[in-house]
């Protein structure tokens, strides 16, 4: 059997692979169903599903046949695995069922542990939060600086109340961003107009660790869910709200795992903004413009949540929803996912073309999404690529159309 070093088709023998016959090696260390990967047929669905492979050394289907032959050092000196955004489309297509993306930051993992091949902008990453608690490095402390423009600051954001029913968790990108400084600006202020007696953390909120998780870095990720926990006990909060899908679904996913979040609701915003607007709690005026919907990864195909994001702009009078070709399960994720803009942000901007290319498609002048990081990926996929639509998200929208309500 020839393993190919491109991303062409593998011929394999006809006879089926036997377990047994393998020295499980690496696979056996980095994902503890690693006796999946016996029954992978080649058939190629993870390499097609896969926005990055066209950029990989191996392409993913390659990849699993050299765990599976105990290749350990062409693996793990492979960046393959660094690619990867992390987005599970190949893991929700596998026929087979193989955790595919969980196998991907299962080897960074061990890279990392090993100390083999791994990127510097990623052991930067993990010094920096690990040292200042966020992404960028700036001062904790400055973590309200994103209010700063706000024409009044609401009570809960300057000041803090000190008790409330409802934190929003913004989440490292919201807070240090200036390009995404709109979207919790946006929603501090539909809260306000809607009266719910919310509360944000400031300092004391630090990052939710997912950047970490899927930097193979995952055990750094228990003090800050640790933390986090606790900031949102001590203020009394009975839910935690999130425009960030990451910060989401680590606090859904991956921190009941090291930490007891029960008693604490768990809500995109999205889903927050459904509630309000079916009990009546804002009122909204015409926003006339055609949009398209951009599906994150994090909160569509792993967190489970298509409805709400469609259901709050299908309340926005005026506006028109044109679905992309690729939508919901099967949306193409848009770049920004599995810390791979550290990796190699060419990678990154060179995804968010493909995206942009089917929101282009639409004819639509908006594209909006529910992640912060979807946004500054496909803000700046536009800007790369010359393609002229907006990126926007769908808590903006609401407050422009309040704000039409208003006029």
């Amino acid at each position: 059997m020839l393993l190919a070093e491109t991303n062409e088709v593998i011929l394999m023998d006809p006879d089926p692979l036997d377990a047994a016959t393998f020295d499980p090696s690496l696979a056996e260390r980095v994902t503890p169903e690693w006796e999946k990967l016996f029954t992978c047929m080649q058939c190629g669905t993870c390499t097609s599903s896969c926005p990055t492979a066209y950029a990989m050394d191996y392409a993913p289907r390659q990849l699993w046949q050299m765990m599976r032959l105990g290749m350990e050092e062409r693996v793990l000196n492979s960046r393959t695995f660094w690619l990867c955004t992390v987005c599970k489309s190949c893991q929700v297509r596998c026929p087979r069922g193989i955790a595919l993306t969980d196998t991907m930051v299962a080897l960074k993992e061990y890279a990392t542990h090993k100390g083999i091949n791994v990127p510097t902008g990623m052991q930067i990453l993990g010094e920096t939060v690990t040292a200042k608690y966020n992404i960028s490095g700036d001062d904790n402390t400055s973590r309200q600086i994103w209010s700063e423009n706000l024409p009044s600051a609401p009570l809960g954001v300057r000041p803090r109340r000190r008790r409330a029913e409802v934190v929003y968790f913004i989440g490292c990108v919201g807070s240090f961003y200036p390009r995404v400084y709109s979207i919790p600006q946006s929603l501090v202020q539909v809260l306000e107009r809607a009266e719910v007696k919310f509360t944000t953390l400031g300092e004391d909120e630090w990052c939710c660790g997912y950047p970490l998780y899927v930097a193979g870095m995952g055990e750094r990720l228990v003090e800050l869910a640790r933390h986090n926990v606790e900031q949102v006990r001590r203020v009394g909060a009975r839910r935690v709200i999130f425009t960030c899908p990451s910060c989401y679904y680590a606090w859904a996913h991956l921190y009941p795992e090291v930490v007891d979040v029960s008693g604490i609701r768990l809500q995109h915003a999205t889903e927050f903004l459904t509630e309000l607007l079916a009990n009546d709690g804002l009122a909204l005026g015409p926003v006339e413009e055609v949009v398209t919907y951009h599906d994150p990864c994090d909160l569509g195909r792993k967190s489970g949540v298509y409805d709400a994001p469609r259901e709050v702009l299908a309340r926005i009078p005026g506006l028109e929803l044109r679905e992309m070709a690729a939508s919901r399960e099967n949306s193409l994720c848009c770049g920004g996912g599995g810390d791979v803009e550290i990796a190699d942000p060419t990678v990154s901007t060179g995804v968010a073309g493909r995206r942009l290319a089917q929101v282009a498609a639409t004819g639509a002048r908006y594209v909006a999404s529910a992640c912060q990081q979807c946004k500054r990926t496909l803000q700046e996929g536009a800007r790369r690529h010359k393609i002229r639509v907006r990126a926007i998200d769908v808590v903006e929208l609401v407050l422009k159309s309040l704000n039409a309500a208003e006029a």
